[in-house]
């Protein structure tokens, strides 16, 4: 997307409610998108790569607060340039196995263009957080121009998700900051169930073959 000029941003102007509208017309494509896979394996295959997709377009508020924390002066040509997780999709797929065919699928697709992709499934974070990031820029008709809209798609198991969820929550979610004993055992828990996460992947990729 491209915004000519470096306008203060306005949070309550029209500019900033129309820019967030494209956002969405993106983030509904690609979660069509995602639904059509999720429906043609499931037609194809007889089982579900995808068993829930979750979506969301970040508040005004989180917007300026990410860009604030980057050091980014609030212009909407750093907003558009620089913050790739305006637009969110989350896919949470059964298994590691699914997350896997689903990146193949979605660098195939003629009308996502994926730009970054961030392996945190090889690769866990520190936190112990563990999942697949991609950020991908689909096309959006706006008054005859085509525009190049970012959104970042999150994949993850549903063990995943349910570790990711509930640490999210127990850091962000609560007026106490938690305790560096707690955080270890969250590690401790996101490494389990990642051992546990993998070998019923394993299971179920034996059973398909």
């Amino acid at each position: 997307m491209q915004l000519e000029g470096l306008i203060p941003i306005q949070i309550k102007d029209k500019t900033f409610e129309t820019l967030m509208s494209v956002y969405q017309i993106a983030l509904n494509q690609v979660v069509e998108e995602l639904e059509q896979i999720k429906l043609g394996m499931n037609r194809i295959y007889g089982y579900e790569i995808i068993n829930h997709i979750t979506s969301r377009i970040k508040t005004p508020d989180s917007i300026v607060k990410k860009m604030k924390k980057k050091n980014y002066k609030l212009n909407y040509q750093n907003l558009v340039y620089n913050i790739n997780d305006i637009a969110g999709v989350r896919a949470i797929c059964p298994t590691k196995s699914n997350i896997e065919s689903l990146v193949s699928i979605i660098n195939q697709l003629p009308n996502i263009k994926v730009i970054k992709e961030k392996d945190y499934i090889t690769k866990p974070k520190e936190s112990g957080y563990s999942g697949y990031h991609l950020i991908v820029e689909v096309p959006v008709q706006v008054e005859e121009k085509t525009l190049h809209v970012k959104v970042e798609i999150q994949l993850r198991t549903m063990a995943m998700d349910f570790w990711a969820t509930n640490e999210h929550k127990v850091k962000y979610k609560t007026n106490k900051k938690i305790s560096s004993l707690d955080s270890k055992k969250m590690v401790f828990y996101a490494r389990i169930l990642n051992f546990i996460d993998r070998k019923i992947s394993r299971i179920y990729q034996k059973q398909l073959e």
